[in-house]
């Protein structure tokens, strides 16, 4: 574990302000900038995306204001960017923002980029070539039997990825049958492995813990701000784009919903209703992920910035 910072003569870990979408993460992360001299580093997949700003709630220029800002608007709209991608841009950025003497602040709601970082998973095979080969194999078997076919096989083959992946996310279930395939160990296991090796400097987890309600009463009103601020516009822009409809940008909660108002199969208030329900899902989907990680990850009481920003770098030093 890399440590040789002069940060680290102050802070001992490099804090990630974790917790579902629509709890307030990012006041919480540009807080804690603020009092600590920080800058912050998105793990968000899908703030990485240029022009899909309304529907990811990215942070806004005045809400930012001159904190440096990384890990947004990083590729275009239908691009391929994987975890290992992820990891690996943004190691890179912490390591710069550690050596000009600045603490680096992560935020956001992606269970894999977090673990990743914290525990330092290695998402290379060892053998990319049996792994494009078993991907090309299974993306050929999609195309003939669908998606619940593979889960189903993932399920059995390993349960434990199973849980933590969702049923229509046909990039991750392909990725845990293909590494299963390649290498002959489950994803699971390969993650439990890579481990052992650490993580490159030492994280410590926040999350801001809502009770469901209140959670839920702000992801619904978070929705009508959504369609306020031109969510539909940028609908209508990876349209123009002619961005594939399987691309990860598209399975953006909140896009592919309004695909089908625009197309006229919806309408608008009917969209919205999916969009709240869809994300209530995705918001417990990701408390999951969070939970599953047990003692690693320290709860903070929601509402209380100010607070909490204090808390985190006194549990940080």
């Amino acid at each position: 574990m890399n440590t040789n910072f002069p940060v680290f003569e102050k802070y001992s870990y490099i804090p990630i302000i974790a917790g579902p979408t629509a709890s307030g993460k990012s006041a919480l992360a540009l807080e804690i900038c603020k009092m600590a001299d920080g800058e912050l580093v998105c793990a968000d997949s899908m703030q990485i995306y240029r022009g899909l700003d309304v529907g990811t709630a990215k942070d806004t220029k005045e809400e930012i204001g001159d904190i440096p800002h990384y890990m947004t608007d990083i590729i275009d709209p239908g691009t391929d960017f994987s975890v290992y991608d992820y990891v690996s841009t943004a190691l890179p950025i912490i390591k710069d923002i550690l050596e000009r003497g600045k603490l680096p602040v992560v935020c956001g709601g992606t269970g894999q980029y977090i673990s990743s970082l914290l525990y330092g998973l290695d998402y290379g095979t060892g053998d990319e070539e049996a792994e494009l080969a078993a991907t090309k194999e299974l993306e050929e078997e999609l195309e003939r039997v669908g998606i619940d076919v593979l889960y189903e096989r993932l399920q059995r083959e390993d349960p434990e990825a199973a849980k933590l992946i969702h049923p229509n996310n046909n990039r991750r279930v392909i990725r845990a049958l293909a590494v299963h395939k390649a290498l002959g160990i489950t994803f699971s296991e390969k993650n439990k492995r890579s481990k052992e090796k650490g993580p490159e400097y030492p994280f410590k987890v926040f999350m801001i813990d809502w009770n469901r309600e209140e959670l839920y009463d702000r992801i619904n009103r978070r929705v009508g701000i959504m369609v306020e601020n031109g969510i539909v516009d940028e609908a209508k822009m990876l349209m123009s784009l002619n961005v594939d409809r399987t691309s990860t940008c598209w399975q953006a909660i909140g896009y592919k919903e309004m695909l089908n108002y625009l197309e006229g199969q919806e309408t608008l208030d009917q969209a919205c209703d999916r969009i709240r329900i869809g994300t209530r899902h995705y918001a417990k989907r990701q408390l999951t992920w969070l939970r599953s990680m047990g003692e690693d990850v320290t709860k903070l009481c929601p509402d209380k910035s100010e607070v909490n920003a204090k808390l985190v770098l006194e549990m940080c030093k």
